[in-house]
């Protein structure tokens, strides 16, 4: 769970809280997982996740482009690395933001509303220019397919998408001269699924595709199936069955001749190449229940808090003790790990069971890698921020 290099980082660390991402760990994941991926599916890797751009770069030679999700985004990773394919997606794309990426020459936008393909198509006539679209189609979905989902944007009502009866409304702004040339279908339905349930769900996306090219008359020579797989914040010592998965892609392929196939993953790259690692300033007990009060909390790692578990982590043991009082701790006790906030809600891990925490030990959280430090409310109470350390 905890590399060694990450592990020999964070107990030299003097500045305390900080992130430690190992990229020599990551490279080698998103490797194995580019060569696990039959060469016909593009794989993009989804910027929210994670938009630091030391991941960025170390993960930009094995994928086929990035994801983004705002201007901001766009700007950024542009920025970090030029060149690379983009797709534009996300609800509420603004016409500055639409100019933007027409400007830079984003290469897809998916598109979520007859609204927003009508701004898009303003702003590229406007320009003289053309771009390239899929549309983003909000497919049912129904309890078994979403039973193992941990977030679900779609299958039931949702602001993600196109009702697929509402796909005929945007044909007559997508011609094969532009400004608008319709690409594909784009439907990331859920998130936390394992490898046989993307599969299942990437098979209904390619066939309502190839269905909806004979009710319209359409050419739809791309489908993105969108990312969410599995991360497991309870078993963190297991991960997405990616060969699985490739294998089914590639028989999907097979199926679909001609087709182009492109999946978005953001948590099931980056999650593992990361851990927030904080100390303990107290142990304390109250109504018989032991908390250990660590530095930081959930503004900045507020994956716990978001997701309502309690979150993975190690206990990197400190012998020093300076006080002259007894050091506090418990030991073969389940212990609530809290922060520093002034809220109940700051817990990263509850009634954990631990051999041994004491005060001055350190803590290491795992999968820290994505939505993390870029979803955290930083400024809440002002404490510092935590240190960045990337282990090439």
């Amino acid at each position: 769970m905890l590399t060694a290099r990450a592990a020999e980082r964070a107990r030299a660390l003097d500045e305390l809280p900080a992130y430690v991402y190992d990229l020599t760990a990551l490279d080698a994941h998103a490797r194995a997982v580019r060569a696990a991926l039959p060469p016909r599916v593009e794989l993009y890797y989804a910027a929210k996740a994670n938009p630091a751009p030391e991941l960025l770069a170390a993960l930009a030679p094995h994928v086929t482009g990035f994801e983004v999700s705002s201007g901001g985004e766009l700007t950024h990773v542009r920025g970090v690395a030029p060149g690379r394919p983009l797709a534009f997606g996300g609800p509420g794309k603004t016409e500055a933001e639409l100019g933007l990426a027409l400007a830079a020459g984003v290469e897809r936008f998916h598109v979520e509303s007859e609204h927003e393909l009508r701004l898009l198509a303003a702003e590229a006539a406007a320009r003289g220019t053309a771009a390239d679209v899929l549309l983003r189609v909000n497919l049912p979905l129904g309890a078994a397919e979403l039973g193992g989902a941990a977030l679900a944007m779609g299958g039931r009502p949702s602001p993600f998408g196109l009702d697929p009866d509402h796909v005929g409304d945007c044909l007559p702004l997508l011609t094969g001269d532009g400004p608008l040339r319709l690409r594909g279908i784009h439907a990331h339905l859920a998130s936390g699924l394992d490898a046989a349930a993307q599969l299942a769900v990437a098979a209904r996306i390619a066939d309502w595709t190839r269905d909806a090219e004979a009710r319209y008359g359409l050419d739809l020579p791309e489908v993105c199936v969108g990312g969410g797989m599995a991360v497991d914040y309870g078993r963190p010592a297991e991960r997405f069955d990616w060969a699985a998965y490739g294998d089914g892609l590639r028989a999907l392929a097979a199926r679909h001749p001609g087709r182009t196939f492109r999946i978005e993953p953001g948590r099931a790259l980056t999650a593992y190449c990361g851990w927030y690692v904080t100390d303990v300033l107290d142990i304390k007990h109250s109504h018989g229940e032991p908390f250990a009060v660590l530095r930081g909390g959930t503004h900045h790692l507020r994956t716990p808090a978001a997701k309502a578990h309690s979150h993975p982590f190690t206990v990197l043991p400190r012998e020093t003790w300076s006080r002259p009082w007894p050091r506090p701790g418990v030991r073969d006790t389940p212990v609530t790990l809290v922060g520093q906030l002034c809220t109940p809600k700051d817990v990263l891990a509850t009634r954990a069971p631990v051999p041994e925490l004491r005060a001055g030990d350190r803590v290491a959280f795992a999968l820290a890698g994505a939505y993390a430090w870029n979803i955290s409310h930083h400024d809440f109470l002002m404490h510092p921020p935590p240190s960045f350390h990337y282990l090439n």
